[in-house]
């Protein structure tokens, strides 16, 4: 399918936005990357997404300090400037430019529906977005802190909120993730149950490694990246 691609800015949050050529309106999905931001690894998943028929905007998540417009490299140091990144970025920043990106959405006219995913930290990104109650469904990719409050400057208190969200909810693990570890996993599962979220649609992918859907890199595993982007398609088409 040809894809639409412009980069915009949202409040001064620098997105690419990504839709079908013809057709439309479409659902429309904020995604959230990794910490390296909008990297090519994170563009090609949201054309991957794009191309079955949703319109995706990729926002900066670090759009306010030194790392905007800064695409990062898988390198060592390029993990350190985005976790740093993290450090310097307080819960309700994160927030607030979560609400810019959704109400830009919201205001276009080829947009449909509000669903949201993410990666890693925009994994967990994602989950605090499913609590705007104008977003429909939301998938996480391994979300890294929300089983601890781990996010940014201070500790977020995502899964103490779990019980606002009002949409549909797909949360994907894989087990053998040091960053999501068993316990990990069951305490957020655990929180989500006594939350009265008892429709979360689980995944755990056997053999999955931290970011193993990021297509750079030895932990890539094409097989159950494609497995897991089926299950979100399907998912976000309300199956």
């Amino acid at each position: 399918m040809k894809l639409r691609e412009d980069e915009v800015s949202v409040g001064g949050i620098r997105a690419v936005v990504l839709s079908p050529v013809v057709g439309g309106p479409f659902p429309g999905v904020l995604l959230y990357t990794d910490i390296f931001q909008l990297t090519e690894s994170s563009l090609r998943s949201a054309r991957r997404l794009a191309s079955e028929g949703f319109l995706v905007c990729v926002p900066e998540i670090y759009p306010h300090g030194e790392l905007a417009g800064v695409a990062l490299e898988f390198d060592d140091a390029g993990k350190a400037r985005g976790l740093a990144g993290a450090a310097a970025t307080s819960t309700a920043g994160f927030d607030a430019d979560r609400v810019a990106v959704l109400d830009y959405l919201e205001g276009r006219s080829d947009v449909s529906s509000l669903l949201v995913t993410g990666f890693c930290i925009g994994g967990h990104l994602a989950f605090r977005a499913a609590l705007d109650a104008r977003v429909s469904a939301t998938v996480c990719f391994y979300p890294t802190g929300l089983h601890n409050g781990g996010l940014g400057a201070d500790v977020a208190d995502s899964l103490s909120r779990a019980a606002e969200i009002r949409g549909r909810l797909m949360v994907v693990f894989g087990s053998r993730d040091p960053h999501v570890p068993a316990d990990a996993r069951l305490s957020t599962i655990g929180a989500l149950y006594a939350a009265g979220l008892e429709d979360v649609e689980l995944h755990v992918f056997q053999g999955g490694e931290h970011a193993f859907m990021r297509d750079v890199g030895a932990r890539h595993d094409p097989v159950l990246t494609d497995l897991a982007f089926a299950e979100a398609v399907s998912f976000f088409r309300g199956r």
